[in-house]
């Protein structure tokens, strides 16, 4: 234990951020520990000392200065105790050195130790704090392994020059997806979880928000703010509908999320393995909301009832199954984008009525 030990921690305390003081009270306590565990005779006499200033470290077990000694273990005899400090008299307590040895065994164990188990949990702290900023936010990543089993992927993603390994499990996933090992990904961090095992990252391909941040990152106008997503339903895979809003009277916030051509929200599209998405104008009067939600089909009219929560809206004859969708989807997704249960009714049904 010597100068190159110190020069070590002091290096970790560079590149790892770990604190030497921090490594020092480590070792100290893992040294400690090993000793008395070998020697459960010392009790608490034992003693380190870590000498920075002298690059040395020594461990002694502090022993009564006697004139008989009854118990070697915490007494030493007055000559013996003069070898180490010639002014040793009889009551002193003085520390009498470890031999080299077995110290020196014992240090060198408990140090590799401490300085493996230092950097594991810095290197842990890092990699958390780095992801942990990445809440909710889109990253990029490499599918490392597809479990043909349960269809879970595990993905390397990275942030900035920190990488980890998070699984995207099945139902994360996009079903009509085929991913394959070497795959490069967009996914969604939902939550940074800090484990015994470390950073757990749980990442998600049919979360709404990846929807909203693709569109952020693809269109101008909804980063800076002028236009804004009020609302999302998605079912992955399938289809999305999206309810925006423009905060300048001569923005439209549709065609500023289609893009020229179509060529903003193609992209998204493709990202998301040709994923139908529906944007639609969003307002502050329910009934205009609920007919636009209703979108691609016509509405007639929407009235909304007593309870505030419902409403019924009355389409034509010929749009009855365009409005319901296939398998209801289009006025599930509706419901939900908006908030209200909807009745949907052809005109001629509602005007028998």
């Amino acid at each position: 234990m010597n100068a190159e030990f110190f020069e070590a921690i002091a290096d970790i305390e560079k590149e790892k951020g770990i604190p030497r003081q921090y490594m020092y009270d480590k070792i100290n306590q893992a040294m400690l520990t090993a000793f008395r565990r070998d020697n459960p005779e010392c009790a608490d006499n034992v003693e380190v000392i870590l000498d920075e200033e002298k690059k040395q470290i020594d461990m002694v077990v502090n022993k009564t200065v006697v004139e008989d000694v009854e118990d070697p273990n915490l007494q030493v005899n007055l000559e013996a105790a003069r070898k180490i400090n010639k002014k040793a008299k009889l009551g002193d307590i003085i520390g009498v050195p470890v031999e080299p040895k077995k110290f020196g065994r014992i240090a060198a164990q408990s140090a590799k130790q401490v300085i493996i188990q230092g950097i594991r949990e810095a290197e842990r702290g890092i990699i958390y704090d780095e992801f942990n900023s990445k809440e909710h936010e889109i990253l990029t990543g490499v599918v490392t392994r597809v479990e043909p089993r349960n269809g879970s992927v595990s993905i390397r993603i990275n942030s900035n020059s920190e990488f980890t390994e998070a699984m995207l499990a099945p139902n994360e996933r996009i079903k009509t997806e085929a991913l394959r090992e070497g795959d490069h990904i967009k996914v969604y961090v939902v939550e940074v979880r800090n484990s015994t095992r470390g950073p757990q990252v749980l990442i998600s391909r049919t979360h709404p928000g990846l929807v909203k941040r693709l569109f952020e990152l693809e269109v101008p106008e909804i980063y800076d703010g002028t236009v804004e997503i009020k609302s999302i339903a998605r079912e992955a895979g399938s289809r999305t509908k999206m309810a925006v809003w423009s905060t300048d009277a001569e923005v439209d916030p549709i065609g500023a999320c289609v893009g020229p051509k179509g060529g903003r929200v193609a992209s998204i599209v493709n990202e998301l393995g040709g994923e139908k998405i529906d944007i639609v104008k969003y307002s502050e009067v329910p009934e205009e909301y609920v007919a636009a939600a209703l979108s691609p089909s016509e509405v007639v009219s929407v009235t909304m009832q007593e309870d505030g929560k419902s409403c019924r809206v009355i389409v034509p004859d010929g749009q009855l199954s365009l409005a319901i969708g296939k398998e209801g989807q289009n006025a599930r997704l509706a419901a939900k984008l908006t908030g209200f249960k909807i009745d949907i009714k052809p005109e001629s049904e509602a005007a028998e009525q």
